[in-house]
């Protein structure tokens, strides 16, 4: 993982989610250094990743919840050629191969649901070597500390954290930072 977005993360470990046009205005004056992207489609995710980076911040773009993009590939090299995003996050490995290559940050999203998703994490991070994972759901302190002790991949967690007590749980099982929808979660 490249030094400044290491460094970003540690300096500010909340991590503003955006799902919405109110969501992006709050991002931009909200602690976090890092903003996920969720939502938009191929005709506004090149604004909406412009209004993030114009407020200083790193942007991550989830390919998967951008309409018009597909599960491919070619969807990667759309967003390093037509937007300013720093990265993008995903839950398919072939997209975090494709994103390396073109020089993007990435996240591998995985979702840890039942233990076969949990024994499943190891074969999907040798075959993809994100620079970050992030599990969901995040309220599962036992779980997220497991996998950062197994893990030489740093972690992150999101869902349904909502309080700041979740926060503090979390970063004492070992992950980086956590990410939050709720915009209360941004500003603690």
């Amino acid at each position: 993982m490249k030094k400044e977005f290491r460094e970003a993360l540690e300096a500010s470990p909340i991590i503003a989610a955006i799902k919405d046009a109110d969501g992006l205005e709050k991002c931009k004056t909200s602690d976090s250094s890092v903003i996920f992207i969720l939502y938009g489609d191929i005709c506004s995710i090149a604004d909406i990743v412009d209004e993030v980076k114009s407020s200083g911040k790193i942007a991550m773009v989830h390919l998967d919840l951008i309409t018009g993009l597909s599960a491919k590939e070619i969807a990667v090299d759309f967003i390093k050629k037509y937007t300013k995003a720093d990265g993008i996050i995903t839950t398919k490995p072939t997209l975090i191969k494709r994103a390396k290559e073109l020089s993007l940050y990435t996240i591998l999203r995985l979702f840890v649901i039942d233990s076969m998703a949990y024994e499943n994490i190891e074969r999907q991070l040798k075959a993809a070597k994100p620079d970050l994972i992030e599990i969901l759901p995040a309220l599962m302190p036992k779980v997220v500390k497991r996998i950062c002790k197994m893990s030489a991949t740093p972690v992150i967690a999101g869902g349904l954290v909502s309080e700041k007590e979740d926060i503090l749980e979390l970063l004492d099982a070992g992950v980086i930072s956590v990410s939050s929808t709720n915009p209360d979660i941004w500003f603690v």
